[in-house]
């Protein structure tokens, strides 16, 4: 039985979606039809289809031989700090690194011998001190990673 693929993310799918519009785009304003594009890629028509509605189960080399076809080229663009920012809204990281998170290092000032806590000892401090958080002054990164730590490990009554 084959390996199954590991689930798509919304980000991931939202980027196929666009890409795929972009190289039809490209395709109608060149004026070329599917079959001719399809076999200038080396794949079928239902494949060029399945990219041009961005399908996540189509490889990367396929839409790459349809972007070389159609004379499009390929790069990674760093999105803005503000699109980052929102992409990572409900991810939770394995160890949290204080100096990724200024409130959180005042905080854990007690803590020694450590530059990085567990998502449970994080919350745990955000809790306890949550008296001490600066919220107006709170980077939205910060924001989202105690938005997460609840999500993922629960209120527990407490208000952060």
């Amino acid at each position: 039985m084959p390996a199954r693929p590991p689930p798509t993310t919304r980000i991931a799918v939202e980027a196929l979606a666009l890409l795929g519009q972009q190289i039809r785009a490209q395709r109608k304003a060149l004026r070329v039809n599917a079959t001719a594009a399809a076999e200038a890629a080396g794949i079928s028509r239902v494949t060029l289809h399945r990219i041009e509605k961005g399908a996540p189960a189509v490889t990367m080399g396929a839409y790459l031989n349809v972007m070389a076809a159609l004379g499009l080229t390929f790069g990674i663009i760093a999105p803005a700090a503000t699109a980052r920012v929102d992409a990572m809204k409900g991810w939770l990281p394995a160890r949290i690194r204080l100096s990724d998170y200024p409130q959180l290092k005042q905080l854990a000032w007690q803590v020694q011998g450590t530059d990085e806590l567990t998502p449970a000892e994080a919350l745990s401090i955000y809790e306890r001190n949550a008296r001490h958080l600066d919220m107006a002054a709170m980077e939205a990164r910060e924001q989202n990673l105690i938005d997460a730590l609840r999500l993922a490990l629960g209120d527990n009554g407490k208000h952060v």
